[in-house]
């Protein structure tokens, strides 16, 4: 993905991985517009970056997706980033009972949310000369944690979709890449200092170089190690799958 002369609607834009990177694309010039569910926040961030823009967006709402898209499009004609970022991670137990509004919720934000809001705006997005529709994902949709494991399979599930949707995009003028962060001391769960964490700063550097260039998955050098376990020959063999597809469809009623 070019780093500049963008305009990038920024989903989860007003604290964490979301506002570090929705500042850092400012810095270099692109047009940046933040979204969210409080507009306390919202003024909050724009205030502080000036020609920022801020459109409100409950992501797990379908009816808030469609109203933001129409929005962004309609004030911003030139949109040709869609940076899916929104999520929460809260703790459950794999082993125990289930909390089914959380869930629910869990998967209208992490997953549902993204895909709602990527076909809400990727008509636009293909008639752009250049386009990228770009997921933040986790680690640990390569390597679940058993403390958040619903969360782990949410960004696992959005890796698959980001997959899918990479090779059916495949012809056109849309780039999809993912991002995979390593844990990062942010307030996701709680800002902790701990040692293990990968510092925002260094996180944001990392991940502004990779995005750079044209990999499907942007890596921070922290994850490469756990990602390999699944194997970056992935791609070639989802497209090769694929592909094997569209050149000898299945039979209708096979």
């Amino acid at each position: 993905m070019k780093l500049t002369d963008n305009t990038i609607f920024i989903t989860g834009g007003t604290s964490g991985i979301g506002r570090a990177l929705a500042e850092a694309l400012h810095g270099l010039g692109n047009q940046v517009i933040i979204s969210g569910r409080r507009r306390a926040l919202l003024d909050e961030v724009t205030a502080v970056n000036p020609g920022m823009a801020a459109i409100d967006l409950d992501v797990s709402d379908p009816a808030s997706i469609a109203a933001a898209a129409q929005e962004a499009v309609a004030r911003f004609p030139k949109l040709n980033v869609l940076f899916n970022n929104a999520g929460f991670m809260p703790f459950d137990d794999p082993a125990g009972a289930v909390d089914d509004a959380m869930l629910d919720r869990l998967s209208a934000t992490n997953f549902l949310g993204p895909i709602r809001m990527s076909a809400a705006l990727v008509d636009h997005l293909k008639a752009q000369p250049e386009a990228t529709i770009l997921y933040t994902t986790s680690v640990l949709a390569y390597v679940p944690l058993a403390g958040n494991a619903a969360y782990s399979a949410t960004k696992a599930a959005l890796h698959s979709y980001a997959l899918s949707q990479r090779f059916a995009l495949r012809d056109t003028s849309v780039r999809v890449q993912e991002i995979p962060p390593p844990w990062v001391d942010t307030d996701l769960i709680y800002k902790s200092g701990d040692p293990r964490a990968m510092p925002l700063d260094a996180f944001v550097e990392q991940t502004l170089a990779a995005l750079a260039g044209d990999d499907p998955e942007v890596l921070v050098e922290a994850v490469r190690p756990l990602r390999d376990n699944v194997g970056a020959g992935e791609h070639g063999l989802v497209h090769a799958f694929n592909q094997s597809l569209v050149d000898n469809p299945i039979p209708v009623g096979a």
